[in-house]
């Protein structure tokens, strides 16, 4: 990991909550009840025989001002209220900062709650998360001390990620959440279900493995939330998703969320789900607030234009992808000796490493990262204003999840694409298959319209 001290301005720092694997199982779970019992005590503490007392005892972060786009402002105007919601989880939401359900949240939420199958389709950073995991958490029993819902996730980072925003959501109810990943201890997750789970969160190979040690029982599991789900199945992970739903009941209900959906999606629909329920709020595929622009460079001027968009451009923080591991630790390397900040974080690092890196930059702790594509899927951070495809992608879903780390939830951003003579068959098709514009770059850019 490089990086140069450069202090991010205090509006960047955001007050993220990093989400560790424990290495210590004792500990982590003395710790977790600890928190849990002191949020139970504070609540049952509270006066609730007026229905104003208790939304008065919360602590709400203070309001997000910035600017929105219709993505996240075009609701019917519900409200959470709406949905018979249990008390304490309605506090777990407004203490995250959720004011009014999103586009996606009106429509999947409600439909969920019925049990019925769903196939989501939305863009990135509109509230996915929350749309599954609410009725996840309301659906769920504490008193039944068994796996009630499996989420599946493509990568670690989204796996922690999930995970935390569940653990945020069911602050004040007993309910256990439990994340599983690859390149973590095994030992420390078999360890971990002998005791109650009640949301499990992980990645396919993990859950499968756990399953067929006979250490992870699914037959008492009422709900299977796919996220990401056109990257859960593509045909690499197609057959241990069937696997794990083999463990499963059958009248289990099935969400599928994901910003796009080949035809293995439809065929897996068509196959597993029960009369689902369509979302598709997709009328178009990029992020309104995401501005696009393209410079045309030779390769060997990559860096030197680089340089010049960290001079000119007001970043909060950015990431920059490249299109190889060994390209993500040249960069840095290169960006590092240029006197700016920078991380990386690439599949093959040691999960320990990747951990911290995700954390540190989640909290503000460095500017700019370098990463592969082990980052374009859901991960949610806010204080990123730019993203920088160093290298362009080679295909429109991986462009679309690329830009999709910046303009979360509404909030404006802009990507920069570095365009070579042999990336221009690629730039054509992913301009004419998203339905979008990538303009040339300017000689100088409103922060108006990423800095709001």
């Amino acid at each position: 990991m490089h990086r140069v001290d450069d202090p991010l301005p205090m509006s960047a720092n955001r007050n993220y909550q990093y989400v560790r694997r424990q290495t210590s199982m004792g500990s982590s779970t003395n710790e977790q009840s600890s928190s849990r019992e002191n949020a139970l005590m504070n609540l049952t503490t509270t006066n609730f025989s007026n229905s104003y007392d208790w939304k008065s005892q919360i602590k709400r972060p203070l309001p997000d001002t910035r600017y929105k786009t219709e993505d996240v402002t075009a609701t019917k105007g519900n409200e959470f209220e709406d949905y018979f919601l249990k008390r304490e989880l309605l506090m777990g939401i407004f203490e995250k900062g959720f004011e009014k359900p999103s586009p996606i949240q009106e429509e999947s939420i409600p439909i969920a709650l019925t049990g019925s199958d769903i196939l989501a389709r939305a863009k990135n950073g509109t509230g996915k998360t929350a749309a599954f995991c609410i009725p996840v958490i309301e659906k769920t029993d504490p008193d039944k001390n068994y796996i009630q819902a499996l989420i599946l996730v493509p990568t670690r980072e989204l796996a922690f990620q999930t995970s935390q925003v569940c653990k945020e959501l069911s602050k004040y109810l007993n309910v256990e959440v439990m994340v599983t990943t690859g390149g973590t201890s095994l030992k420390d997750d078999i360890m971990r279900l002998y005791q109650p789970v009640h949301i499990l969160v992980g990645t396919p190979g993990r859950v499968l493995d756990l399953a067929n040690k006979g250490v992870c029982k699914l037959t008492g599991c009422s709900m299977l939330v796919m996220d990401e789900a056109d990257k859960l199945l593509s045909p690499e992970s197609l057959p241990s998703i069937i696997q794990v739903m083999s463990y499963l009941p059958e009248s289990r209900q099935v969400l599928l969320f994901s910003a796009t959906f080949p035809v293995t999606v439809k065929s897996f629909k068509d196959k597993y789900l029960q009369k689902p329920y369509i979302i598709n709020l997709m009328d178009e595929l990029t992020l309104k607030g995401i501005t696009q622009y393209y410079a045309f460079v030779e390769e060997r001027q990559k860096v030197h234009c680089l340089n010049t968009l960290f001079s000119k451009l007001q970043i909060n923080q950015s990431i920059i992808f490249c299109n190889s591991v060994n390209r993500v630790e040249l960069l840095a390397k290169k960006i590092t000796e240029l006197g700016y900040s920078c991380f990386y974080i690439h599949a093959k690092m040691v999960q320990s490493h990747r951990n911290k890196v995700f954390h540190d930059f989640r909290n503000g702790a460095c500017r700019n990262l370098v990463c592969s594509d082990v980052f374009t899927r859901g991960i949610d951070i806010q204080a990123v204003n730019v993203v920088i495809n160093f290298d362009f992608p080679k295909n429109s879903e991986t462009y679309l999840h690329r830009v999709g780390r910046s303009g979360r939830f509404g909030h404006l951003g802009l990507a920069v694409n570095l365009i070579t003579y042999e990336d221009r068959v690629n730039f054509y098709n992913i301009e004419r298959e998203l339905g979008t514009e990538i303009k040339p770059i300017p000689a100088d850019i409103d922060r108006a319209i990423y800095c709001q």
